[in-house]
């Protein structure tokens, strides 16, 4: 079992003191309290929905949790739900999405049901489960970034190893492509009906490995810079361009796209280290593939491969059921089912006193994504309210109709500064520059 990559900052899970709070069910009546969990997390869902069902014919509070399992379309329809009322009691948040959530007022504290010693056991980690010494979350699992790649189709085409420049995916992608015309397979592609979600599994990894921030965010100055981008961009444009990019990719949603890949009918993307429990169950691969680390511009590692995590459920500001949720929170966060969701492929656990006890994943292609010298926890970037369309979406329009892209970055530059401008100045966040901040020095502490 690999422990080194485990974070010091986060302790271990007491089930009792968890399950200590009392209220929330309606057992003495026999009427059910029912709650709903929203999660847009689709790579464990068969899982998920198992422990749910679980939960509701076991707790003896009589609770009963609907399960609401939302696609590319989370963020817009929680947006919904808060507008017109009808919000869940219990949210899945992660990273790029707890802080936002926070600013908008969706999510409650927990620490009124933290005792001294779980408060002592899960210390703050400030911006990604903590606000303003306020908890909102507790960690299950991290993730790393890969390529993913069909070796099967790579033999085919005569590639001996995958990509670790952008020429070189350029390239691979263009002999993929021609090695799969018989069986209509191409080289490469992303989910590009959500930009975002496409760039952020993709370019961001990309540009981190490269010494970039991966939400354009320069951390040593404190200001927006895009520069970095071009290059990626660039290649992402020239691979639709030399026609070895999927055809539809931007209808494309993720599980279409891994339907697509487990049926051999893609050379490589780029993703997350749920793609392992995704091809073990949900689309069971009918090929050979493996994960690798994803490439840099130019073959050089001058920063690190995002090591993402810290949080998972959170409660919803407008719950009426708060004691309901949180004991539905505590079941989910029980040691043996987070050692379960570890050793069934769907991530890797950030939490001591589960990894300590977990087996390695029993799961094909698992050992592609267990951290490596290029893996690291990057600062949290300030999240801004942009004028106007946002970087993802603008750098898709450029791959697919072209235009100038330095005035691209260059309008990009100056809109998300003046909105980082404006936030500060309203004091809605702080952005200090770190002018020792060095990329290079946050990788390679998870790696045995």
């Amino acid at each position: 079992m690999k422990k080194g990559f485990l974070l010091a900052v986060v302790g271990t899970m007491l089930v009792a003191s968890l399950s200590a709070c009392s209220g929330g069910g309606n057992s003495a009546t026999g009427e059910k309290t029912k709650i709903s969990y929203w999660t847009g997390d689709r790579h464990d869902s068969e899982f998920v929905k198992k422990k749910v069902d679980e939960f509701n014919a076991s707790n003896t509070d009589n609770i009963e949790v609907e399960l609401v399992i939302k696609g590319d379309d989370f963020d817009q329809a929680l947006d919904m739900s808060f507008q017109t009322s009808e919000p869940p009691d219990v949210i899945r948040v992660k990273e790029n999405t707890i802080q936002t959530l926070y600013k908008k007022e969706y999510l409650a504290p927990i620490d009124e049901f933290l005792t001294e010693e779980l408060k002592a056991k899960f210390p703050e980690m400030l911006d990604l489960n903590s606000f303003d010494g306020k908890r909102y979350s507790l960690p299950n699992y991290g993730t790393t970034m890969r390529l993913i790649y069909n070796k099967e189709l790579f033999a085919k085409a005569g590639i001996t190893a995958p990509p670790t420049t952008l020429d070189e995916m350029v390239d691979a992608a263009k002999k993929l492509t021609e090695a799969g015309k018989s069986s209509g397979a191409y080289g490469f592609a992303l989910n590009f009906k959500n930009p975002g979600s496409a760039m952020g599994r993709s370019a961001r990894v990309i540009a981190e490995v490269s010494g970039y921030g991966g939400f354009g965010y320069d951390f040593k100055t404190a200001r927006y810079d895009f520069s970095g981008f071009k290059p990626i961009v660039e290649a992402f444009k020239q691979i639709r361009d030399d026609g070895s990019m999927l055809p539809g990719v931007e209808s494309l949603d993720i599980d279409p796209l891994r339907a697509q890949f487990a049926e051999g009918k893609i050379g490589m993307y780029l993703s997350y280290s749920a793609e392992a429990g995704v091809y073990a169950s949900q689309f069971p691969a009918k090929i050979d593939w493996a994960a690798a680390p994803a490439p840099s511009i130019d073959g050089s590692f001058n920063g690190a491969s995002g090591f993402l995590g810290g949080q998972w459920l959170a409660l919803s500001s407008k719950t009426t059921k708060k004691e309901a949720a949180w004991k539905f929170m505590s079941y989910m966060y029980e040691d043996s089912l987070l050692q379960e969701y570890q050793e069934g492929g769907f991530g890797i656990s950030m939490v001591p006193a589960v990894s300590e006890v977990a087996a390695t994943p029993d799961v094909k292609g698992i050992d592609g994504f267990l951290p490596n010298q290029y893996d690291g926890v990057w600062p949290v970037y300030p999240v801004v309210a942009v004028q106007g369309v946002k970087s993802d979406d603008v750098f898709f329009k450029y791959m697919s109709s072209g235009g100038d892209l330095d005035a691209i970055v260059n309008d990009l530059n100056q809109r998300y500064n003046t909105a980082l401008d404006a936030a500060i100045k309203n004091g809605e966040l702080k952005a200090e520059p770190m002018p020792d901040f060095d990329p290079k020095n946050l990788a390679g502490k998870f790696a045995k």
